[in-house]
């Protein structure tokens, strides 16, 4: 006999249909919650889920922020510059090899060294700051006549020498032409504009042992944008960059 009453079975019936739908709403929401969490997790992913995850994460994370010489000294970073701007003169011979790349190398390292000149009025001589006066080495110009490009070559140094108490400046080289070394100078006076700006009349040729006058019209100009102990930068009224250091 059936002893069972319809009633019974349709309260099962409803309670076991609304377990199963307990049950999958459950296990639907710990899924969802766990793909949540693996988004913003930093703990160790499944293998099954490592890559979606690491995409999510990816999209919150922070770039990399990389300031290569904000927190550089300037003494630091003018130390770089001379080093490289030194090292550049050397590998071209004074300028003399330089390709069309490395005079532009040399002409951004040039601009960046000026921009932290030390000396702002550097014909301004006191015992507090580097001083001009004295020789010069010339180590790199942009100047195909200073260099002797296409004719004698230079021997040795190229040497400046200035002195701003009797306001006179100094160039002197030997030239070898043909098969003799040729000490030759020329001698300026200068006529300073301002502290850094200084227009220059040439005033006597000297080609040992022949010595002349220079012609009136044989005039330039002199803009000294850095200086220090040991290397000044100028520029020219040609449009040539001069760098020398300290012999």
């Amino acid at each position: 006999l059936d002893i069972s009453s319809p009633n019974i079975h349709s309260k099962q019936s409803a309670t076991f249909t609304m377990l199963a739908f307990i049950t999958l709403a459950a296990s639907i929401s710990c899924l969802y919650l766990q793909q949540q969490a693996e988004a913003f997790s930093t703990l160790p992913l499944t293998s099954h889920n490592a890559s979606k995850s690491t995409t999510a994460r990816n999209a919150f994370q922070l770039p990399e922020l990389s300031f290569p010489n904000l927190f550089l000294s300037k003494d630091v970073r003018r130390s770089e510059l001379k080093e490289q701007i030194l090292s550049l003169a050397s590998e071209t011979k004074r300028g003399l090899t330089a390709t069309d790349e490395q005079k532009e190398q040399m002409q951004t390292l040039f601009a960046e060294l000026e921009a932290l000149n030390p000396t702002p009025n550097p014909l301004i001589v006191n015992g507090k700051k580097a001083s001009v006066n004295g020789d010069w080495s010339l180590d790199y110009t942009t100047s195909d006549s200073i260099l002797g490009k296409g004719g004698f070559p230079r021997i040795g140094p190229i040497i400046q020498n200035i002195d701003t108490t009797t306001l006179s400046a100094r160039n002197s080289e030997v030239v070898q032409y043909l098969l003799f070394p040729i000490p030759r100078s020329i001698s300026a006076e200068l006529s300073p504009v301002n502290g850094k700006f200084t227009d220059v009349k040439f005033k006597r040729f000297q080609l040992v042992p022949i010595g002349f006058d220079a012609p009136d019209s044989f005039r330039g100009a002199l803009d000294i944008t850095y200086l220090d102990q040991d290397v000044r930068l100028t520029r020219g009224d040609k449009g040539n960059i001069f760098v020398l250091t300290r012999m």
